[in-house]
């Protein structure tokens, strides 16, 4: 066997998670499976056993595919610190900058990297499923592509393009995929995938046959919408998801938490394991009136820290959230959150903006320093346990009296940790949104029999799985992955 690449019609057409469907539907057949994304643009981000850096997507496949994460899997990863500048990560760990006039033309070392990652990950594993990125047809970028069909072409793999039918004109973007690719490229192009289907399939024969007749590349099913399928979303802050799935307790008034929508935000999936929380309602806001009515506040993680704490002044939301501390009412800070809670800042590595005030709701500083901190730590809070993950730049400093928090510190209403990932842990996070709805004075409390957060993972999982198994042609699909794209349309 050998591998193939998922590509979409777009952005979000749903290439990581039907990635993540194919590697768990491999994996429960006793496959040796692996993901790979040779080049990922992302804040969403996790740290893996060895240290190294990866897309959370990418994390999430190895989770699917039953294997540990590791840097080769996401070997060049891109987190957006400007509109016009993104930080390199480079088999897991800071490698540079790079600019928006050089994403065409300047990356020519990091696709040999991104090739040598997966020849390597291919002499390990029997199939390697790798997801594009963006569309293959952006044909403004393909003279430097090594994600999309540069990659399909260095590697030889056929290439299954899946569109989101819920955005509508499916099959133009389908058919304008093919037609916009060189002769070189159209080859690799095996066949078609529908994806986030609502109604009845047979109202979509006379497409797919219409499609299948005029690109000579057949499809290979539809997948249906399925709810409950937004954990660890590639995008930051995807709280689509969130609005859909919330799960009310019956007789009580949900606990609101306002998590603020920051130009930068970074590991937004801190939040998740909220909003899948039982009578947790969850929702991201620019919108000062909303800060300031929601029972609990979170400031998240952010990839400019400096620059955020700037934004969230302008907009008057500074202010909101020292209101909520001088009354009592709590307020969170993760990592770049956590940072903004300081007294004062000094940064000449991130933003090199120097030294700038804080929000003054904590009694530490803050100092930037040139070397990430990537780690895995554990811990305990009120005697849960806690497993973790750090990323930053930032050392936040006690300059005062405040009681211990994880790695960090309360003070009255005000909590900051640097650590990501912390509210995946059960106990810890039901224990902490308690004392949360205690101090904003809410009836809120945990519901019985309520699941698991990782457990709700792998159940979506094998719900993606699922999927395959009944609305894909797995027979093809196996054929596709052992033989590669048929010679010729």
């Amino acid at each position: 066997m050998s591998g193939l690449l998922v590509a979409g019609t777009t952005s979000d057409a749903g290439k990581s998670l039907v990635a993540a469907a194919l590697g768990r539907w491999l994996a429960r057949r006793g496959v040796r499976v692996a993901p790979f994304k040779a080049q990922n643009m992302s804040n969403n981000s996790m740290v893996c056993a060895d240290g190294a850096e990866i897309g959370r997507a990418q994390w999430l496949q190895a989770r699917a595919c039953r294997v540990e994460p590791e840097a080769a899997m996401n070997p060049v990863l891109l987190k957006p610190g400007s509109d016009r500048r993104s930080h390199v990560i480079a088999l897991g760990k800071p490698f540079g900058t790079l600019e928006a006039g050089e994403f065409a033309t300047g990356r020519t070392g990091l696709a040999q990297l991104a090739f040598e990652a997966l020849r390597e990950l291919r002499t390990r594993f029997d199939v390697v499923v790798c997801e594009g990125a963006g569309s293959p047809a952006e044909i403004n970028l393909r003279a430097g592509d090594y994600v999309n069909m540069g990659l399909a072409r260095e590697a030889r793999l056929p290439v299954l393009v899946v569109g989101d039918i819920d955005r509508g004109g499916v099959f133009a973007a389908m058919y304008g995929t093919l037609a916009l690719l060189d002769p070189e490229d159209q080859e690799l192009i095996a066949g078609w995938v529908i994806n986030k289907f609502r109604g009845d399939p047979a109202l979509l024969k006379p497409g797919l046959d219409m499609l299948e007749e005029r690109t000579g590349r057949p499809f290979y099913g539809v997948l249906p919408w399925l709810d409950g399928v937004w954990i660890d979303s590639e995008d930051a802050l995807a709280d689509a998801g969130w609005r859909r799935d919330r799960t009310r307790v019956s007789g009580r008034r949900p606990l609101r938490v306002a998590v603020v929508r920051f130009p930068r935000a970074s590991n937004a999936t801190d939040v998740d394991a909220l909003a899948a929380e039982p009578g947790v309602e969850v929702t991201v806001t620019a919108d000062p009136d909303v800060v300031a009515g929601a029972d609990v506040v979170v400031l998240p993680g952010s990839r400019a820290t400096v620059d955020d704490l700037r934004w969230l002044t302008e907009r008057g939301l500074a202010d909101v959230v020292r209101a909520r501390a001088a009354d009592g009412r709590p307020v969170l800070g993760i990592c770049g959150g956590h940072q903004m809670l300081a007294r004062r800042i000094t940064d000449d590595v991130e933003s090199g903006a120097g030294a700038v005030d804080g929000l003054g709701l904590l009694p530490t500083s803050v100092t930037f320093d040139a070397e990430k901190v990537l780690a895995r730590p554990r811990g305990e809070w009120r005697g849960h346990p806690v497993q973790a993950y750090e990323i930053h730049h930032g050392k936040v400093v006690l300059e005062g009296s405040a009681e211990p928090f994880l790695d960090g510190w309360r003070h009255g209403s005000v909590w900051g940790t640097t650590w990501h990932g912390a509210f995946d842990n059960d106990g810890f996070r039901r224990a902490w949104l308690s004392a949360a709805a205690e101090q904003a004075g809410t009836t809120w409390a945990p519901a019985a029999g309520a699941k698991s957060f990782p457990l709700l993972r792998e159940e979506m999982l094998d719900r993606l799985a699922d999927a395959v198994e009944e609305h894909l042609d797995t027979r093809r699909l196996l054929e596709l992955i052992e033989r590669g794209a048929p010679a010729g349309p």
